[in-house]
């Protein structure tokens, strides 16, 4: 067995289970460490640096831009979001496989930034999507537009080293467990 810990990223359309498939794998697994995001966004009343996000103004942000420290970075609703290089590699170097979950387009950059990381699409069926949608859904106008949001994750899935049926997240949770183990 490879006892060589790895950057793990986890991806899939809403209503794929991927929340509850990584949180089971944190809960089980000791030699699964997280990275907190990073933020250029103020924070709000209450948050704390390092819990929930690492923040930064923008000239903090540029800078790890130029430096090279983003693997992988978005921004949603004008405020920056990323993952920093050097937290992957601080879990890394403590001898932990690092998991991610994040969507389609920021696991590509991955990727790109760090060709050995291992990417994992999680995805039920079309059927059990549908049904998963149904129950959270107010009409069947929005269930159509989060199944065309599903088939647009896929189609853009393709750099994805593995593929995980979440049909029964139990056996989800059990496949990326042995993705780790490999």
């Amino acid at each position: 067995m490879d006892t060589k810990k790895k950057l793990f990223v986890v991806s899939g359309p809403s209503g794929a289970g991927i929340r509850d498939i990584v949180g089971t794998v944190y809960e089980q697994r000791p030699d699964v460490g997280a990275v907190t995001p990073i933020t250029a966004r103020k924070m709000k009343a209450g948050e704390k640096d390092g819990v929930g996000f690492f923040f930064y103004d923008l000239e903090g942000w540029n800078a790890l831009k130029e430096s090279g420290d983003l693997l992988e970075a978005t921004e949603f609703a004008g405020n920056d979001y990323g993952t920093s290089r050097r937290l992957v590699e601080e879990q890394l170097a403590a001898g932990k496989h690092v998991l991610l979950n994040l969507e389609v387009a920021r696991a590509a950059q991955i990727k790109q930034n760090m060709p050995e990381a291992v990417c994992v699409y999680v995805d039920p069926s079309d059927e059990v999507l549908r049904a998963r949608y149904r129950a959270l859904a107010r009409s069947e106008l929005e269930v159509s537009v989060r199944m065309e949001a599903a088939e647009e994750q896929r189609a853009l899935s393709d750099f994805c080293d593995h593929r995980i049926n979440s049909d029964d997240v139990s056996q989800a949770v059990r496949e990326l467990e042995a993705l780790l183990d490999r």
